[in-house]
This record gives C-alpha cells, sequence and structure tokens, in this order.
C-alpha cells in the first residue's frame, strides 16, 4: 500500500499558483471535511514556483475554550527562524513579545500599555502586519478556519484589508461547519492591489477514485466497476477512499466493500458529530441510518417517533451540524456509507430493533410494495415470518425483472435461515435453482446447493431437481465439469416425475465440448434428445432442447443440424422462450465459430444478442460476448480486440466457459505480436494439462497455439510433441472439425523434425474423418496440410497451387489470418525454389500483417523482403509522426511492457540490436517515461 498521492486537483492547484505568483494575495480553500484542502496546501507549497518563499502555518482547533487570536499567534510561533535575517524590527513589533515569548529575544522592548482594550487590540493588529511585512516573501497558511476564535476572524478581516506586500494568505474551511457560510464571521473585500481567490473542493469523480485507488494500491488495473463502487461507498471523499482502501484486505476482491467495517478515523468523525446533536436531532439521524437511504423528512420522522413539527426541527439541526446531507428530490441521508454504517453501529441493540418495527410500518402499504427493504427490516427487528414473505416477494420481482443476481443473493440468504418449515426450504431451492441458470454468480450458489444435498432439509422428490441444477452449474466451472457428469448422471434416474428435466440433463450429457468423453459415448443421447424434441408438445421444453441438441450437432459437424436451426422458431411466445431461443442462436453461433462457418455465426450471435438482452439472461449474454471475441479473432478484426478480451475476463473470470476461450484468443494474439511469456500464461490457464475438465475445442486450439509459438521460436522437437497431445485428444474424443487451429502447426512440426510419415497420416485421417461433414475450417486446413507436406517433399507447383487454393477458402471463410499464412507459404516456396518474383509479394504480405496486428508476421516478411535484395516502391509523402509513435516504435513498445529485453525484442521484430535500442528510446521519449519500467499501464496505442 503506497502513500496518496494528488489526484484530479490539477485546475485547482493551478488557479491557486497563479494567485500564489502575485502577491499581496489572499487565497481561500473551501471543502468539506475530508476533500484534500490540506494535502492540496501542501502541493502549493512544494511547488518550484515557491521555492524562495517563506512559510509560517498553523490550524485551528475546535477547542471549548478558544484562545483570542490563537490561530495566527500559533503561525507567528515559528517565525524565530525567519527574523534573524529579515530588518530590524520597528518598535511596535514589541507588542507582541507578550503573546510571543519565543520571540521575546528577537523583538524590541514591548511598549507601555494604552489602557483601552479595543486600542490594545488595533495595536496588536498593527504589530502582526509589520511583523509579516518584515518576513516578506512570506506564505501564511491558517487551516480550518470553522473553528477559529472571535479574535482571529478580527484580525484575518483586518489582515486582508490590507495585506502587506510580499504576503500570501491562504485560509482553508469547511462550509458545512461555518454559521452562515462566512468564516471571517462576515462579508471581506480585498484591498486595492490585492487579489482574492476562492477555490473549492468537492468529491472526486468516478475516475478521480479509480486513480486514487490505484495510486494507494500500486495496481495500475483497479477496474472500473470496483472504483463505481468504491465512489457510491464513499462520496467520492478523497480521506474517506484512502481510509477504505487503507482497510481492504489483500489482495483486494470485488466482494471487500461489503464486507469491511467503517475505517477507525471515519468512525470517530461520525460520533464526534452525533455526540455534538441534541438528543432529538440524534434521533432523526438514527432512523437516518436504520433506513439506510436518502428518505424525505415524513419518513423519518416516523422512524425517529417524532410529530411533524419536532420532527422537521430535528432534521434542521441533524443538517446544520452537518451529519446529515440534502439528498435529490427533498430526501435526506448521510453523505457516504460508510458514515451510515458508523453511525449504525452506534445504536443500541433495543434501540435499533424498535426503530426496524416502525421502519416496516412505515413503509408497509407503499406503492409499489418495497419489498427488498421490508424483508431486510423485518429481519433486523427479529420477525422472520414477515422477513420470509417479503423476501420471497423481493425474489419474485426480481426474477420477474430479469435481474437474476438480485433474486439468488435473496433466496440464498433466505435458505440461511435454520427456522424454515421443510415446505419452504423446498420452494425457495427450486426457485433458486430455477433462477441460478440464467446468472453468472455460480460459486455461491453451487455452495448453498451442496449444503442442501448434504443434509436433510430437502424432500427426496426435490433432491434430484437440485442435484440436475448443482451438476448444470458446476459445468460452468474450472475443474468441474467430471463432478457436473456425475451429478446429472446420478440425479437422471430419480426426474422420472419431471420429463422436462430429465431430458435437460439427457442433453446436457450428449454435449460433445464438454471434458475427454468419446463422440460415441455422446451420440446416444443426441438421438433419444432428438426423440425427445419430435414429440415434445411443450414449446418451451422443445426450444430448451434444441437450444441444446442443435448446437451439439453442429460442433460435430452434422450436416443435418444446419437444417434444422433454419426450422426453428424465429420468435417466442413467452419470456422463457426468449430465453431459450437466444441460447439457441448464441449456442448456434459458437458452433460455426469452431468449425468454420464464420459470417454465419456472426449473424446468428447478433440475433442471439439481442433476445439475450431483452430476455434478462446474463449467462447467456457473457458466453454470447466471449464468442463475439472469438469470431473477432477468426475474422481478423483485432483493433482493440485485446482490450475487450482482458475486460471481459475480468468480469467473467470464475466462469470456465467464458474464461477458458477469452485465455485462448488472448494467447493467441500474443503469439501473433511474438509475447511468448505472455501468450504461454494465457495458453496455460485453457486447460491444456486437464482436459477432462476443460472444454475440449479451446484445449485442441491452445495445442495448436503452442506448437505453432514453439515453431516460431525454432523449437521444433517441443513443437511436435505439443501438436501430438492435442492430436491424442482428437483421436480420443473423435472430432476433428475442431482441428482448425492445431493441423497445420502439427504437420509443419512433424516435417521439420523428419516425421512426414505421421503428417501424411494426419492429413489422411482428417480427410477421412470430416469428409461428409460440415466442416469447412477443417477441410481447408486439409488443403493446407497438404501443401506443406509438398513443399517438403519439393513439389513446389503442386505446393504453391494448393496453398492458393487453401488462400482462396479461408479468405471465403471470412479468415485473413490464415489466408495470409497460405498466402506467405506460397510466396515462400516459390522464392525458395528459385522464383525471384515471389520476393516483392513479401512486401505486401508484411503490410497485410501489420494492417491485422500480427506484429510477429508483418516483421517475419519484411526481414524476408529486405533479405531478398528487393527494393520497395518510394513512397513520396510518407507522413512523420512527431511525438506520437510509428507503428514500429508501438511494436517496440508493446514488447517493452511485457518485459522483454532488447535482445528479445530483435528477435521477435528480426531487427538489429542497435535498431531496437533507438526504437526503444523513442518509445520512451514520447511516452515521457524515464525507464521501462514506468511504461507498465502506459498506453502504447
Amino acid at each position: 500500500m503506497t502513500n496518496a498521492v494528488l489526484i484530479g486537483r490539477t485546475a485547482e492547484l493551478a488557479a491557486l499558483v497563479s494567485a500564489a505568483l502575485r502577491p499581496p494575495a489572499v487565497l481561500v480553500l473551501e471543502g468539506e471535511a475530508g476533500t484534500g484542502k490540506t494535502r492540496l496546501a501542501a502541493e502549493l507549497l512544494a511547488r518550484p514556483e515557491l521555492a524562495g518563499a517563506r512559510v509560517l502555518a498553523a490550524r485551528c482547533r475546535p477547542q471549548r475554550e478558544p484562545f483570542p487570536c490563537g490561530v495566527v499567534v500559533e503561525a507567528l510561533r515559528d517565525a524565530g527562524k525567519y527574523l534573524p535575517s529579515a530588518p530590524s524590527p520597528g518598535p511596535l513589533t514589541g507588542v507582541l513579545a507578550r503573546h510571543l515569548p519565543e520571540l521575546a529575544q528577537l523583538l524590541p522592548p514591548a511598549p507601555e500599555p494604552l489602557g483601552d482594550r479595543r486600542a490594545e487590540a488595533h495595536r496588536f493588529f498593527r504589530a502582526v502586519r509589520e511583523l509579516l511585512d518584515l518576513l516578506g516573501p512570506l506564505v501564511l497558511v491558517l487551516e480550518d478556519l470553522q473553528w477559529a476564535d472571535d479574535g482571529s476572524r478580527r484580525l484575518l478581516r483586518f489582515l486582508m484589508g490590507d495585506l502587506p506586500a510580499g504576503t500570501v494568505l491562504l485560509v482553508s474551511h469547511r462550509p458545512e461547519d461555518v454559521p452562515g457560510g462566512l468564516p471571517l464571521g462576515r462579508a471581506h473585500r480585498p484591498a486595492p492591489g490585492s487579489s482574492t481567490t476562492l477555490v473549492r473542493l468537492g468529491p472526486l469523480e468516478p475516475d478521480g477514485v479509480r486513480q486514487l485507488a490505484s495510486a494507494l494500491l500500486g495496481e495500475p488495473g483497479v477496474s472500473d466497476a470496483f472504483a463505481a463502487r468504491l465512489h457510491d461507498r464513499t462520496a467520492g471523499i478523497p480521506f474517506v477512499v484512502e481510509e477504505v482502501v487503507r482497510a481492504l484486505p489483500v489482495p483486494v476482491t470485488e466482494g471487500a466493500l461489503d464486507t469491511i467495517e467503517p475505517p477507525t478515523l471515519v468512525r470517530e468523525a461520525i460520533v464526534e458529530r452525533l455526540g455534538s446533536l441534541p438528543l432529538v436531532a440524534r434521533r432523526i439521524a438514527e432512523a437516518a441510518a436504520v433506513l439506510a437511504e436518502p428518505a424525505p423528512v415524513e419518513l423519518l420522522t416516523a422512524v425517529a417517533g417524532l410529530g411533524a413539527t419536532r420532527g422537521r426541527q430535528a432534521l434542521v439541526l441533524a443538517l446544520e451540524r452537518a451529519v446529515l446531507v440534502g439528498a435529490a428530490e427533498c430526501r435526506y441521508g448521510f453523505r457516504h456509507d460508510f458514515a451510515r454504517r458508523a453511525a449504525y453501529g452506534t445504536i443500541p441493540g433495543p434501540v435499533r430493533q424498535e426503530l426496524h418495527r416502525r421502519a416496516v410500518r412505515a413503509l408497509a402499504g407503499r406503492r409499489p410494495e418495497p419489498w427488498l427493504r421490508l424483508a431486510e427490516h423485518s429481519r433486523q427487528a427479529g420477525n422472520a415470518a414477515d422477513a420470509l414473505r417479503y423476501g420471497e416477494a423481493a425474489a419474485d420481482r426480481a426474477i420477474d425483472a430479469g435481474d437474476p443476481a438480485t433474486a439468488i443473493g435473496l433466496l440464498r440468504a433466505l435458505l440461511a435461515g435454520p427456522e424454515l418449515e421443510p415446505s419452504d426450504v423446498d420452494r425457495l431451492a427450486a426457485k433458486l435453482a430455477s433462477v441460478a441458470a440464467n446468472g453468472v454468480s455460480q460459486a455461491e450458489v453451487v455452495a448453498t446447493l451442496e449444503g442442501l444435498l448434504s443434509g436433510d432439509r430437502l424432500s427426496g422428490r426435490l433432491s434430484a431437481e437440485i442435484r440436475l441444477s448443482l451438476g448444470l452449474l458446476l459445468a460452468r466451472q474450472a475443474g468441474g465439469l467430471e463432478a457436473a457428469r456425475t451429478e446429472i448422471e446420478v440425479a437422471l434416474p430419480g426426474l422420472g416425475h419431471r420429463p422436462d428435466l430429465a431430458g435437460r440433463a439427457m442433453a446436457v450429457l450428449a454435449q460433445p465440448w464438454i471434458g475427454a468423453t468419446p463422440l460415441r459415448a455422446h451420440l446416444p443421447w443426441l438421438d433419444r434428445v432428438d426423440g425427445l424434441i419430435a414429440t415434445a408438445a411443450d414449446a418451451r421444453l422443445r426450444l430448451t432442447l434444441m437450444a441444446n441438441n442443435i448446437p451439439s450437432r453442429l460442433h460435430i459437424g452434422d450436416p443435418r443440424a444446419w437444417a434444422a436451426l433454419d426450422a426453428a422458431p424465429v420468435s417466442a411466445e413467452s419470456a422463457e422462450e426468449q430465453r431459450q431461443l437466444a441460447r439457441l442462436y448464441c449456442n448456434a453461433a459458437d458452433a460455426g465459430a469452431w468449425t468454420g462457418h464464420h459470417r454465419r455465426a456472426r449473424g446468428l450471435l447478433e440475433r442471439g444478442m439481442q433476445l439475450a438482452a431483452d430476455a434478462g439472461t446474463p449467462y447467456v449474454v457473457s458466453t454470447a460476448r466471449t464468442t463475439g471475441v472469438h469470431i473477432d479473432w477468426l475474422s481478423g478484426a483485432w483493433a482493440g480486440l485485446d482490450e475487450r478480451a482482458r475486460a471481459l475476463l475480468a468480469e467473467y473470470r470464475d466462469l470456465l466457459p467464458v474464461s477458458s476461450e477469452l485465455s485462448l484468443v488472448l494467447g493467441l494474439l500474443a503469439s501473433a505480436r511474438g509475447a511468448w511469456d505472455r501468450a504461454a500464461a494465457c495458453f496455460a490457464v485453457t486447460g491444456v494439462d486437464r482436459p477432462e475438465n476443460a472444454f475440449t475445442p479451446v484445449v485442441v486450439a491452445a495445442h495448436g497455439g503452442i506448437a505453432g509459438m514453439l515453431l516460431a521460436q525454432e523449437a521444433a522437437e517441443a513443437a511436435a510433441a505439443e501438436a501430438a497431445r492435442g492430436l491424442e485428444l482428437i483421436r480420443t474424443k473423435g472430432v476433428w472439425a475442431w482441428s482448425g487451429e492445431l493441423v497445420p502447426a502439427a504437420v509443419v512440426a512433424f516435417c521439420r523434425t523428419g516425421r512426414v510419415s505421421e503428417a501424411r497420416d494426419v492429413l489422411a485421417e482428417l480427410d477421412r474423418e470430416t469428409r461428409d461433414l460440415a466442416a469447412p475450417m477443417a477441410r481447408t486446413v486439409l488443403t493446407e496440410g497438404r501443401g506443406i507436406v509438398a513443399a517438403h517433399d519439393g513439389d513446389v507447383a503442386g505446393a504453391a497451387g494448393l496453398f492458393d487454393e487453401a488462400r482462396v477458402r479461408y479468405e471465403r471463410l471470412s479468415a485473413p489470418y490464415p489466408a495470409a499464412l497460405a498466402a506467405e507459404r506460397r510466396a515462400r516456396c516459390r522464392f525458395e525454389a528459385g522464383d525471384v518474383a515471389a520476393a516483392g509479394e513479401f512486401g505486401d504480405l508484411a503490410d497485410a500483417f501489420a494492417a491485422l496486428g500480427a506484429t510477429r508476421d508483418a516483421a517475419r516478411c519484411r526481414h524476408t523482403f529486405r533479405s531478398t535484395g528487393a527494393t520497395a516502391p518510394s513512397r513520396r509523402g510518407r507522413r512523420g509522426y512527431g511525438d506520437e509513435l510509428s507503428p514500429r516504435e508501438r511494436d517496440v513498445a508493446r514488447l517493452l511492457t511485457d518485459g522483454h529485453t532488447n535482445r528479445e525484442i530483435a528477435e521477435v521484430l528480426f531487427l538489429s540490436r542497435r535498431t531496437v535500442e533507438q526504437h526503444v528510446a523513442n518509445v520512451l521519449r514520447k511516452l515521457k517515461v524515464r525507464s521501462r519500467g514506468d511504461l507498465v499501464g502506459v498506453r502504447t496505442g
């Protein structure tokens, strides 16, 4: 945890610096407690522009018996360090010796008393002004004027009316604690020749909160979602943000803000303010703490147990003392949630319980019924029956509104109650299992369902249904696929009374992309589910089963599946049917992406995403957004893809189908850019080491990505071993339609290591297994693979023809990256056979790869182009980049942020070490950073 830095105050600091450089000047800093007035003052004093100024500073204290002119006298006590180098003090300054014994030896003798209190005060004021004049250039900083005594206010008004020429007076105050909003007791006007600058500090915006949290945690990647929640809980007040962030457990989790207690300093400040309130105003504050959200005066007074008139008076007092603040629409509450929770903690238990009872009475009967608030107040009041009734009603409303996350939280909280009747447990568990299928918060639900199944709270009839739901949820978690299949198989015999759920169980067992179970084990289930679809009278059940089975058949390349999809309904009659239709289209889009139907997959995805968003199915939305990232990778839409994939991964890290596919895309992107370490780390979390608990097409593609990366690093033996692992999984599974990322790398690796016969066997097997399938990607890589073998055999004409055929096929599939790779193979094959005309193609290929964002491939083609001795046509008018990074510098910057050395960058980009050194220097200069380490978190374009 690092010390805080000044965030979001650039304009305010600039205004203060500008005014301070033109003395005499009065600078007024205004802002509620915790907005950073002291820190801003410190930043001002640290500015090099004020390096020659002397500084005296003091702050007012909330004392019961203030010392007259106390804050000014306290500041002047340090003047002794400047007086020896100042002009000799005049006789008038001797008046100060009695007030400032620390300076007595440096001041003239005190003059005789005047015998008039007002005259003595005036002479004292003049002496202070004269001393300030002697000490100039001087910055006098007086903080927290809301607690200043009357003498200090009068003295400051006097000084401001005729401020010494070399003096800058900086004062700060909290407007909420200043009666009438006038920190000096009355208005003042600047004297001729001087200026007054007022700077108001408000709370930080969410982005400012994010920056402050990042600085405190030393983590540049604080998410916008976490920052928004932190802003909401702290109202953006910097002091509260700092205290809350310092109280967070390490490592910081998204839910940490819900569990930490109010920080000590925040709690002490609230307790102090509450203690300053009269009893009647404290009752209003306690009512606000119990209600937990801004409320109108009528509700506050009802919960506080006050009459209308006394309630309004009490609220005014609480507002004047800044315990409560006004919110929109004549509602009142605490400034931020941690203040409210701190106040709530001061209420004795019996009093708190009674306040919650009053809240239930005051809120009951309102329209629309605030079920959620009523449930919580009933629980806190000790009324379990009402808490259950209201809580279930709130969950039902959330379900109807398409908000499964809220419904899940409510139902889990209700099921945690030990006093529930068995019928209540069954009913709530069934609702939880049903709604969890559409949500994305899975781990907590799994724990709840496992707890119910391990005890005796569920009826035997319901256990099988809950076990099925548990299996469906486990299938979405890392390491849960084997357990999921076991739970579903155990549940299936007990679902005879629910043929719809039995059909769903069979449909999941039929899914071929789960784990390492052979396709032959899935096929009987696929056939049984097809039979159920054909005979199902219920439209919702039929759509539910179709949403699983049609995509399953598309995945294995079944040519009949596209006709079945075309025959599916295009609209839904109910919200649930719409959810299932959304699943059907989104799942079909995913299958199309894996098997080579890229264009059709995008159209299906767009249709499914619209249906999913309208129907309120967050889980379907999460998988569909991931499919969109995968399609963007396949179709070459790489601009910003890395950032989008990372953002989704942060949002859905706990969902295995989502996280593994996103990690695959991130690994493939990193590999195409030569970021080997990052690519390896991404591939490692796709499930390659545990295929039985992973999603098979992702794992197969990851093996291909790893093999391709190893080939680029000239590690052919390791690449061949990696490819063999992927091929073993495909053979075990029996689904060759997923071989698009794997086969080209496998064939190259086998040819480079002298295992050409294995390469031919793989291609023969691929041909045999996909000949009758609707798997265009597999058939296209078959053509490319044959070209690789032909090139290895020296058949230049045959290889060139096959590579060109593969390129055309890839382009038809909307797969520009493998199309460019096939074109490069064709050019390289021809050039190595002596066709010098092919040399010029490498320059165009470099441009094509660069346009995609394939840094490594572009660099390789440029290197080949240079090594052939070919010359590029003159590009007159070529743009200069000025302070912007050039494309090559952006490539270098990306590799620098990944921690690559100059040598490694040179190898990746096929450049000389000296050239890389020049690019690195330019990158650091243009991005205005001093070292490589400072590049972390800097956008490099």
